[in-house]
């Protein structure tokens, strides 16, 4: 029975301190701009955590039984307050200027900190408690249980979790579901103490189980140390590769991290899962795809880059944990051992979060990842002995391939540093410039991630609007032949313009004497680099203005203004890459869209990507607000400059489309959707957009 309990309170905590990652990265998307870092922050933050959760779980485990057990009792109801874990947006959404890394990780202390404080110590905690109730029976089963209710908490939360509850009721049922678990752990606190302090509990108290540990020397500590943070360090910069250029959606977390927990899993169940050559052999492979699919020419399969660089994670970690449970102590150190296991996972998310933008101008910590882990696993097989013997052939030439990866990524990081005019890099992502020439001319590129945000001619050419832009494209239209631009009365022909994303800021070339053209613009360093380097917005004739901040959170502000801004045309044009920041998206933003815009008003919303097929999420969004849709399809030329573009206008009346130029182009849909797809700040779901 008191097996079963152990069992069922280990699960259960590591159920929910897995579930409630996505469950509150997911609740505060929407407030910090929904990038990627938002979720790289939110890692750094619990993993930080969890490795004060193992601390105490040390600390304690060097009191007696009964006190142990009574503390972490008292813990447990210092948690419960915190019930309901929602935060308040009033008091943490974000004002324009603050620092979003900072503001994520104070809020995540004030909401979840303590809980999940609990929920981080149980797993170690228990396992020393079973140690001492079991003498000689192994707790390393129950670690691999922990990460199998890691791992169920994680699969299930997109597919079951989020598809089926809104965020509240996410909310009600975790909660209820501490409630349960501080049961369960307090049952288990008070089993543990003994009658008498004084008294042996069973005869396992004067078993060598509770006799001091042998000392271990200080090469393994650095060893467990560099392993656990390699893995956590491919964890989020693989994180961090797959949401830039898709979406920053709780699959995308998840997948990476279920591959992460699965190693620890396999490794700990058996070291026969965790053969080193075999494990070897498949890093070095899958490291050589993730190389290639780094040339920013190979990108385009969305699948197939997903399979590469998860393959790459999941072959790395597996190498990595498997050394780890390779070298594992006697249980007498076992929470000593899970600490440092904790403390790397911390330094790799430390590196990943908060150093990594700082000291370096692209997301170079991949490759370093890839070197770091070459290096580190020769290391550990070195003190292994495994380069010792008859059979040391196959390891050798593994360090050998190993070695050309490793020149393989020097050279690719040297030839991008060599191409690349400037590059910036902050909490929103990185941008780069660079110059190149095209069948028009010498042009100035400015790239988020590996696609174009939009480039500028030089000489007499500066002033063409080039890129997703053109004179035919839905943007290049709407500017030019608004209805209010060929009104009678030329006192009428001004327009008020908003745009959601300033990019090179190619937009205000359309502009005419007497227009205000308003960007928002959630990066500081795009605001940078379109004043410094382009001119586009220098030399419009119309008035152009920038207001700093995430779109949404700015645009809601000001409808509580005496007289709010109300736009002719409000352009949505936001991603970044092939990323879509789905909060931008969902029927709560487009509600306040409509108040923005006159009742005239276009709002007009640019769906170019690659993965995905955005259209019918507009269409419904539209006719919610009472709009109706019309697509925009431009094929490019190279003979002037622009791209293939798709954009979607959402018209209050068919007035727009009176003109010849503009009913030749316009693909319109007046038929309802026999399925429409609502997007919410509760629900979005990327499987039913994905292009086949």
């Amino acid at each position: 029975m008191a097996m079963a309990l152990y069992a069922l309170t280990i699960f259960t905590g590591s159920f929910l301190l897995f579930q409630v990652e996505p469950l509150i990265g997911r609740y505060i998307l929407p407030w910090y701009g929904g990038g990627p870092a938002v979720w790289t922050t939110c890692m750094l933050f619990f993993q930080v955590v969890l490795l004060a959760g193992y601390g105490y779980a040390h600390l304690a485990t060097r009191l007696g039984r009964r006190k142990q057990g009574y503390l972490h009792l008292a813990l447990l109801l210092a948690a419960l307050p915190f019930l309901p874990i929602a935060p308040s947006p009033e008091l943490w959404k974000p004002a324009p200027g603050d620092d979003p890394a900072l503001k994520i990780l104070l809020l995540l202390l004030a909401n979840v900190g303590l809980p999940y404080l609990v929920l981080s110590a149980t797993a170690p905690l228990l396992q020393h408690w079973f140690v001492r109730s079991f003498p000689g029976r192994s707790p390393y089963r129950l670690y691999a249980l922990s990460n199998l209710g890691s791992l169920l908490a994680l699969l299930s939360y997109p597919f079951l979790v989020e598809p089926n509850l809104i965020l509240n009721r996410q909310v009600a049922v975790w909660s209820w579901g501490f409630a349960f678990f501080a049961c369960a752990c307090a049952s288990c606190a008070l089993l543990l103490a003994p009658k008498n302090e004084s008294e042996p509990q069973s005869e396992g108290d004067a078993t060598p189980a509770a006799a001091p540990a042998p000392r271990l020397p200080l090469a393994s500590f650095f060893e467990w140390l560099l392993l656990s943070a390699l893995g956590s360090v491919m964890l989020l910069a693989t994180t961090n590769l797959l949401c830039q250029d898709v979406a920053v959606v709780p699959f995308l977390w998840v997948m990476p991290l279920v591959l992460y927990l699965a190693t620890f899993t396999i490794a700990f169940e058996s070291e026969r899962w965790s053969n080193r050559l075999v494990w070897g052999v498949l890093m070095v492979l899958s490291f050589a795809a993730a190389c290639y699919q780094l040339m920013p020419q190979h990108a385009g399969n969305l699948a197939l880059m997903i399979g590469i660089y998860l393959t790459a994670l999941f072959t790395c970690c597996m190498a990595c944990h498997g050394e780890l449970a390779r070298s594992r102590p006697d249980p007498r150190q076992l929470t000593a051992y899970y600490l440092t296991i904790s403390l790397g996972g911390a330094l790799g998310g430390l590196f990943v979060a908060l150093l990594a933008p700082l000291v370096f101008n692209d997301f170079w910590e991949y490759p370093l990842a890839l070197v770091g882990s070459c290096l580190v696993l020769f290391f550990a097989w070195r003190r292994a002995g495994v380069f010792r013997g008859s059979h040391r052939l196959l390891p050798v030439t593994l360090v050998v391939l190993q070695l050309a990866l490793v020149l393989f990524l020097s050279y690719h990081v040297f030839m991008t540093l060599n191409g690349s005019l400037a590059s910036f890099r902050n909490f929103y992502g990185v941008l780069k410039l660079y110059t190149d020439s095209d069948a028009v001319g010498k042009r100035l590129v400015l790239l988020h991630g590996q696609v174009k945000h939009g480039w500028q001619y030089a000489g007499a050419r500066k002033d063409i609007p080039t890129a997703y832009y053109g004179p035919y494209t839905g943007a290049g239209l709407a500017l030019a032949l608004h209805p209010h631009r060929l009104s009678a009365d030329p006192g009428q022909r001004a327009l008020r313009v908003g745009v959601i994303g300033l990019g090179a800021g190619t937009l205000a070339t359309y502009g005419q004497p007497g227009d205000l053209i308003r960007f928002y613009e959630i990066n500081p360093d795009v605001i940078d680099v379109a004043q410094r380097y382009f001119s586009f917005c220098r030399d419009s004739r119309a008035r152009v203005e920038f207001v700093p901040g995430d779109a949404r959170i700015v645009l809601e502000a000001e409808l509580k203004q005496k007289h709010p801004e109300r736009f002719d045309l409000l352009v949505v044009d936001a991603f970044s890459g092939d990323a879509i920041p789905i909060h931008l998206l969902t029927r709560e933003c487009f509600a306040i869209y409509r108040q923005h815009l006159k009742p005239d008003g276009i709002l007009l919303v640019h769906i170019s990507n690659k993965y995905l097929d955005l259209a019918p999420v507009l269409r419904t969004q539209g006719r919610a607000v009472g709009y109706l849709p019309v697509a925009f399809k431009s094929p490019g030329s190279a003979g002037a400059g622009t791209e293939p573009a798709t954009w979607m206008a959402l018209i209050p009346d068919l007035a727009f489309l009176n003109p010849a130029e503009v009913s030749l182009r316009a693909d319109v849909n007046l038929a309802p959707d026999p399925k429409p797809l609502v997007w919410t700040d509760d629900f979005a779901s990327l499987w039913h957009v994905l292009k086949k």
